[in-house]
């Protein structure tokens, strides 16, 4: 996976345990834990790994624990996903047996929430995996 400026992606391996934010041009795959936000271009989390925090990501594709918010453009949430925490994104794709505890905001063309969570009237675009 190549993000759009360079050739570049950085791997966070299972053995890897990070206090801290995070904050990355390239492309990030993170195996290990995490305790502190995270932006990147393109966020790939392996089953395995942890972060506690927010994830700020033009893409990401969750696979592991989440405990903070998620922002991101392009959001796939896999089913061995469990997220505890308000998701804000532009597009969504959840599979059948992820946990998510939390709202959903649709985010406007400036990237900013449409509705305030909890607040109704979000125009949502949905897909649900099976």
């Amino acid at each position: 996976m190549a993000s759009k400026s360079n050739s570049t992606f950085s791997v966070l391996g299972s053995d890897l345990s990070i206090t801290g934010d995070i904050t990355a041009s390239a492309d990030l795959h993170i195996d290990g834990s995490v305790a502190g936000d995270i932006a990147c271009s393109a966020l790939v989390q392996g089953e395995s790994s942890t972060v506690k925090g927010a994830v700020k990501a033009e893409t990401a594709r969750l696979a592991g624990t989440v405990e903070g918010s998620i922002t991101a453009r392009e959001l796939v949430i896999l089913k061995t996903a469990k997220i505890t925490g308000d998701v804000f994104y532009d597009a969504l794709t959840i599979e059948q047996g992820a946990q998510v505890e939390g709202r959903f905001a649709h985010r406007d063309a400036k990237g900013k929430p449409a509705v305030q969570p909890g607040g109704a009237g979000a125009k949502a675009e949905v897909t649900v995996a099976g």
